[in-house]
């Protein structure tokens, strides 16, 4: 007889990157197509040379590099992102209010494990960002879905729909993962509003915040003098300094909140890595204007998407920025058919719509299978150009 299995984790997802990575594998790729990977929001670089050789330099002379540190992170780091937020932002940020974590996801696992349990629910709206979702399912937390329009932006009139008794907190991505979308100073103000109406956590994940096409505060939240009471945000540093594999992210809350996440934090990985909060706090020190053409790079890129799907037959983009475009394709298929025809007969890897909201059977409204997700950070504007010749050239 076996030993028994988490029914939580059985009704949960597999990892969308591996399905996907599954499908090049399965794919005899044609030889004069070298493979386009579209897919990922991570950059393939390595971090650049001042930074490498800042990190070696920990790796070498700083013993400490090599040991546990806070649950809550080195408190350099700590105070170093709360007085660069508080000057970006216009608010009082103490370093009482923020943790380092191992990466955004552990950040966002760590929040919901404050606010959530088994039974209580949390609002998402779809398109999600799919690792929210499996964290959700595998926390037995109940996901209210409330699909955004076409504009893919969410509404708070129908969030605020979604509220009942169980109700723990609202959640936003933005600039928006899978799609782009950025969402307006006023729109983010409102859902702010609204949870702290309802006695609701509001939770802003700004992991793509420096490469938002306007170089102004994305939001006015941190202005209000008791902004932890309701906000809780979350960052990575992982897309800024090219450290994906180093696993460093922040939490920005309430002391009280801090308190209860560093439970969830010291048990699941002690501490967050050490070379990797060293190498975040030089970059915050040292890499302003390099990460400002690192910015603008990712501009000239999204720039790229929109104009050559523009001659693309079909294809509509619906949303654009940050690393990300979400778009309609063409064909009488659902997506995640599209993509694998894509992949087996344009050696281009991209995303199904279906990998990040409710498919028709699930309750969804044919979003999920009418759109694909495509990842151009990493890829420079001759590979784009690339990209939009191959699709063009599709028989699906």
């Amino acid at each position: 007889m076996h030993s028994p299995l988490n029914p939580c984790l059985i009704g949960t997802v597999a990892p969308p990157i591996m399905e996907a990575c599954g499908w090049v594998n399965a794919a005899d790729l044609p030889a004069d197509k070298p493979l386009l990977n579209i897919s990922q929001a991570a950059p393939a670089d390595p971090p650049p040379l001042g930074l490498r050789q800042a990190m070696a330099q920990a790796v070498m002379e700083d013993p400490t590099t090599h040991v546990y540190g806070p649950a809550k992170g080195l408190p350099a780091l700590r105070e170093q992102v709360a007085a660069d937020w508080s000057v970006a932002y216009g608010g009082r940020i103490g370093a009482e209010n923020v943790a380092i974590t191992a990466g955004c996801n552990q950040a966002f696992c760590a929040a919901i494990a404050t606010l959530a349990a088994p039974g209580d629910s949390v609002i998402l709206s779809a398109p999600w960002y799919f690792n929210h979702k499996m964290w959700l399912d595998m926390a037995a937390v109940e996901t209210r879905v409330h699909t955004c329009g076409a504009d893919l932006l969410p509404d708070p009139g129908a969030v605020a729909a979604l509220i009942n008794s169980s109700t723990r907190a609202i959640i936003l991505v933005s600039p928006n993962n899978p799609t782009g979308a950025e969402y307006p100073v006023e729109l983010v103000r409102a859902f702010y509003e609204l949870a702290h109406s309802r006695g609701l956590a509001l939770i802003i994940d700004e992991t793509y915040r420096d490469f938002h096409s306007e170089t102004s505060a994305p939001h006015d939240l941190f202005t209000d003098p008791d902004w932890d009471q309701t906000l809780i945000q979350l960052y990575s540093f992982s897309k800024a300094y090219r450290l994906t594999g180093h696993r460093v992210g922040t939490l920005i809350t309430s002391q009280d909140r801090l308190t209860q996440a560093e439970k969830f934090l010291d048990t699941m990985t002690i501490c967050p890595g050490q070379l990797g909060q060293r190498a975040a706090l030089w970059g915050m020190k040292n890499l302003g204007v390099w990460l400002a053409r690192e910015r603008e790079e990712i501009l000239r890129r999204r720039a790229a998407v929109v104009k050559g799907f523009k001659s693309l037959p079909g294809w509509t983009i619906k949303g654009c920025g940050a690393y990300f475009a979400y778009a309609a394709h063409p064909f009488d298929l659902p997506s995640d058919a599209v993509a694998r025809r894509i992949v087996e007969e344009a050696a281009v890897l991209l995303l199904p719509g279906t990998m990040f909201g409710p498919a028709r059977a699930e309750g969804g409204t044919g979003m999920a299978e009418a759109h694909v997700r495509i990842a151009f950070a990493n890829v420079d504007t001759a590979n784009l150009a690339r990209v939009v010749e191959r699709l063009s050239c599709l028989d699906i």
